[in-house]
C-alpha cells in the first residue's frame, strides 16, 4: 500500500492503492489450466481499453503450449511458477521462477516444461 500526502488526505482523496498478489493469482490460474482441455488459463491483471500497457498472468499445465503465434509487439515474459520454453524461429529460451526475457518480435510459441505460470507484459496501441 502507498500512503497519500497530508494535502491529499485533507482534500478527501484516496489514501491507499489497490494491489494484487501475483503468486496467488498465478496459482489460481494454474488450477484452472489443469481443468481445461486446452491446458491453459489467463487473467489480465492490468490494462484494457484506454491503456497502452497490458499485463496478463498465463498459466499452462505441464506438457501444454501456446502454439506458434504472431508477436503482439513489444513484450516481455517473466516466469512466476514452473519452467517454460519460448521458441522463436531458431531461437530458444528456457526459464524458471524469476526468469525474464524480452519476446522477439517474430512468430513464437510458449511450452510448459512443467506446470507453469508467467507474467506477459505487452505494449499495445503502438
Amino acid at each position: 500500500m502507498l500512503a497519500a500526502s497530508a494535502a491529499d488526505r485533507a482534500a478527501g482523496e484516496e489514501t491507499t492503492m489497490d494491489g494484487i498478489q501475483l503468486m496467488t493469482l498465478a496459482e489460481d490460474q494454474l488450477i484452472r489450466a489443469r481443468d481445461t482441455h486446452a491446458g491453459w488459463a489467463a487473467h489480465t491483471v492490468y490494462g484494457g481499453h484506454g491503456h497502452t500497457l497490458r499485463q496478463t498472468v498465463i498459466a499452462l499445465a505441464a506438457g501444454h503450449d501456446l502454439a506458434e503465434h504472431n508477436s503482439p509487439g513489444e513484450a516481455t515474459l517473466q516466469v512466476l511458477i514452473g519452467r517454460v520454453r519460448l521458441t522463436a524461429g531458431d531461437l530458444t529460451w528456457e526459464g524458471g521462477p524469476g526468469g525474464f526475457v524480452p519476446i522477439p518480435p517474430t512468430r513464437h510459441a510458449l511450452a510448459a516444461l512443467e506446470d507453469a505460470a508467467v507474467l506477459l507484459t505487452v505494449l499495445v496501441g503502438q
